[in-house]
This record gives C-alpha cells, structure tokens and sequence, in this order.
C-alpha cells in the first residue's frame, strides 16, 4: 500500500521542526511550508495527499490557502490547525472544504488519526474517480456512438 505524503504547513518554526521529528520516528515523512504561499508553492511540485495548515499564519492566512489548495486541487484533503481563539475560523474551513480540524496543541496520535483518516477518505474518492473512468472506458460501442452523435 502506498504511503501517506502529509505537509505540515504553519509559521512556528518550532512546532515545524518538532512535529517533522516527531513523524519521522514514527514512519512519516512530512513535507513542511512556513507560509500558505509557501504550502501552494510546494504542492505544484511535490505530490501530496494530506495538508496540516495552521490557520493563523502572516501573509495568507489558513483559510485563504485552503481555498486556494481546494480549488487547485480538490482531491487534497487538508485538517486545519487552530490555536483556541480561531476556532471559528476552522469551522469556517470547515465549510470551505477542509476534512477536520485540531486544536493546538494537539496531540501527536490524535494528528496521525486525522491525517490518516482523510487519507482513507482521499484514496476512496480517488478509487471512485479511476471506477467511473473505467466504466466509461469500456461502454458499449452504442453508448460511445450515442455520445458522440449527441444522443441520436
């Protein structure tokens, strides 16, 4: 089975630097961005499934660069890291697409539960996608010609 790709994306240096030792004793092998520019940035080069994006960050905050990874790319799933006083704004990006949310600071199995359960939800909808393809795929001649002939 393929292996989650996650980023953590958050401008505390620290937290950064302590959660990507963390994951790394545990198997992972987290991407990091210190800003949402810096987070979009990455994605249109690296492949990612899961992004922990902090929601107060200078610059573009979490709910902007959720937006825009949303639009981006959709089938990315992204849990939202809150400090108390934003929950609002999670629930916000909640709306807005994200998977989940978690409070900082949270902890380190709960994240790894998240993240590993918008994976699943990532893998099943990416399943669906290459099931449809298929189907369309190998449809009859008659349901290709139909198509194409605007339902003649």
């Amino acid at each position: 089975m393929a292996k989650m790709v996650m980023m953590l994306v958050d401008d505390e240096e620290r937290f950064l630097s302590t959660t990507s030792k963390l994951l790394n004793k545990k198997g992972y092998e987290p991407l990091t961005a210190t800003s949402g520019q810096e987070a979009l940035d990455k994605l249109a080069k690296e492949y990612v499934d899961v992004v922990i994006l902090d929601v107060k960050m200078p610059g573009m905050d979490g709910v902007t660069a959720l937006k825009e990874i949303k639009s981006r790319y959709p089938l990315v799933e992204v849990i939202m890291l809150t400090g108390h006083g934003t929950i609002d704004n999670a629930v916000e990006g909640m709306k807005t697409g994200a998977y989940d949310y978690l409070t900082k600071p949270c902890d380190l199995e709960e994240l790894i539960t998240k993240a590993e359960e918008a994976y699943e939800r990532k893998r099943m909808m990416e399943e669906k996608i290459r099931m449809a393809q298929v189907r369309k795929a190998m449809a009859s001649p008659r349901e290709v010609v139909k198509e194409t002939d605007g339902g003649k």
